[in-house]
Order: structure tokens, then C-alpha cells, then sequence
């Protein structure tokens, strides 16, 4: 009876808030900025969308994850970053308008790349015969858990930008207390395979979260993007929305997996560390080329 309460009452209330929050920072402005910066852009996609899987599955296998627990891993490589990415890109100097652009234009797409990667990775870990086959309904629901609230934020905020703004505090105060009840409810279900599993995903999990901050700055750097978007990129897919992987573990109607729930849980403790310090590092190397304006200026890409 709990475990249906969290998984049919609670998961959807507290994902349905964080993506409100998240539609209340969005404005049509922010996908038209992919016109202003198309390179920025596009190695972020490229980033989260193609790299970003492909080291989520090497790690798995590297550190030989159970298939249920890689599964939930690959996950969180398919999640799109939120507005947490975007405040530790600005307390680390970065390019939060880029940020904010590429959360928008992942949070749309993930509609699509969701579904497809879900079905590779059970595909590739479980064996053929265990992906799940995702119906009109229930890409429709996909639709709903992600897109819906977005939407209905970034309604509110076009016609009422004084209540967004008021909104705004309370709103990312309840996404931080229902993404702690969360994790404690996805490590509650699981309780008696906990440390078990911290032991198995925490390594795991660590060093999927520096890889892909890693290669979200120094990909960007190698193609000469400026400091300020590498940083911004590093974050953006650096910092997954691990309630976003929880809801699509725990759902009834999707994965119904508990213990898939649990690496997107581990992820989401560990990524604020590591997030800081990556941009207490990413930080002191701008203080030391400051006097670079090209490196360190905001101007962003002309338009092609």
C-alpha cells in the first residue's frame, strides 16, 4: 500500500513540481537563442545526445553493473539537466543563457530520446525480448510527465511574469524537499539491498558524473568554443534531472523497477559535490586567464 502511494501519488506531484519550476525559467526567447549561438548548441546536443550515452554504457560495463542497475545508469544519460545546472553555471562564470537554451531544447527532445534509449539499453543489458515496447499511450505519458508541467509554467510566466517570479522561490524549495523524499523513498523500497547497492552504483556513479563533466567542457574547449560556454555545456549535461530517471524507473505504467530508480538516486546525492567542485576548478582557471578578454568574454557566436 506505501509503495502505491509513492510510486501513484507521490512521484508524479513532486516530478510534476520540478518540471513546473523548471517551465517557470523558460520563455519562447530561449529556443530562439538557438539562432544566436548554432555551434554552442549543437556540441551540447551532440554532447548529451551521442557521447553522453555511449560513456554512460562503457561505465556501466566497466565497473560490471547488474543489467537492472546499468539500465537505471543509462537513465540518467537520457535525462535532460534542469534549473540546478543552471545555478552552478553561474556560480561557476558560465554561460547560464546557453544553459538555459539547452535545457529547453533537451527537454523537448527528450520526449523522443527517452523512449529510444530506454529500449537500447534494456535491449543491450536484459537481453532481446526485455525492452518495452512504448505504445502511443504511453509516449503520450512520456509527454505528460515532462512536457506538460514545462508547458504550463512557461504559460504562466508569458502572461503572469510577476507571479513567476514569486512563484519561483517556493517552487525550487518544494523540488528539493520532494526530491529528498524521493531518493529516500526509492532507497526505503529497496531497503534491504541499500548499502548493498551504494557499494555497487556509488563508484559507478561517481565516475559517470566526472566523465560527463568532462566531456562536456573539454569537447567545447577542442573545437575552440570560449571558456564561459564549456563551462555552461559541462553543467548542462554534468548535472542530470535524476527525478525525471526515478519517475520513469518507478512509474506503473513504465518501468515499474525499483531497484533502476536506485542509480538515478546514488547520481543525484553525488552530482552537488562533484558539481562544486568542478567549478571551484573551473573557476580558478578563469581567474588565471582573465587577462585573455577572448577567453573570458560573454559576446556570444554571430548568427550563420
Amino acid at each position: 500500500m506505501q509503495a502505491n502511494v509513492f510510486t501513484g501519488v507521490l512521484m508524479p506531484v513532486a516530478l510534476g513540481i520540478i518540471m513546473l519550476g523548471l517551465g517557470l525559467s523558460l520563455t519562447l526567447e530561449d529556443f530562439k537563442r538557438v539562432i544566436v549561438y548554432p555551434r554552442a548548441v549543437i556540441v551540447g546536443l551532440v554532447c548529451q545526445m551521442l557521447l553522453l550515452p555511449v560513456v554512460c554504457a562503457l561505465v556501466a560495463h566497466a565497473f560490471n553493473l547488474p543489467p537492472e542497475l546499468a539500465v537505471g545508469l543509462m537513465l540518467l544519460s537520457a535525462s535532460p539537466g534542469g534549473a540546478t545546472a543552471n545555478l552552478f553555471s553561474h556560480l561557476a562564470r558560465g554561460d547560464v543563457a546557453l544553459n538555459i537554451t539547452l535545457t529547453a531544447v533537451n527537454s523537448a527532445l527528450t520526449l523522443f530520446t527517452l523512449p529510444l534509449i530506454i529500449n537500447l539499453s534494456m535491449t543491450h543489458f536484459l537481453g532481446e525480448g526485455r525492452a518495452v515496447p512504448m505504445q502511443f499511450a504511453k509516449v503520450v505519458q512520456v509527454f505528460v510527465i515532462v512536457l506538460g508541467p514545462v508547458c504550463v509554467g512557461m504559460f504562466v510566466r508569458s502572461r503572469r511574469a510577476e507571479l513567476a517570479q514569486k512563484l519561483d522561490r517556493p517552487i525550487r524549495l518544494l523540488s528539493v524537499l520532494f526530491l529528498l523524499a524521493v531518493i529516500g523513498g526509492a532507497v526505503y523500497q529497496e531497503r534491504e539491498n541499500a548499502l548493498g547497492y551504494f557499494a555497487q552504483v556509488g563508484p559507478a556513479a561517481l565516475a559517470f558524473n566526472v566523465a560527463s563533466m568532462l566531456v562536456g567542457y573539454c569537447v567545447p574547449l577542442l573545437i575552440r568554443l570560449p571558456r564561459k560556454q564549456a563551462v555552461a555545456i559541462g553543467m548542462e549535461i554534468g548535472i542530470h534531472n535524476g527525478m525525471l530517471a526515478m519517475a520513469i524507473a518507478l512509474s506503473p505504467t513504465l518501468l515499474a523497477n525499483p531497484t533502476m530508480a536506485i542509480p538515478p538516486a546514488i547520481y543525484s546525492l553525488v552530482m552537488y559535490f562533484t558539481a562544486a567542485a568542478f567549478g571551484f576548478f573551473v573557476s580558478r582557471g578563469h581567474a588565471e586567464a582573465k587577462d585573455l578578454p577572448e577567453v573570458s568574454s560573454p559576446t556570444p557566436e554571430k548568427v550563420s
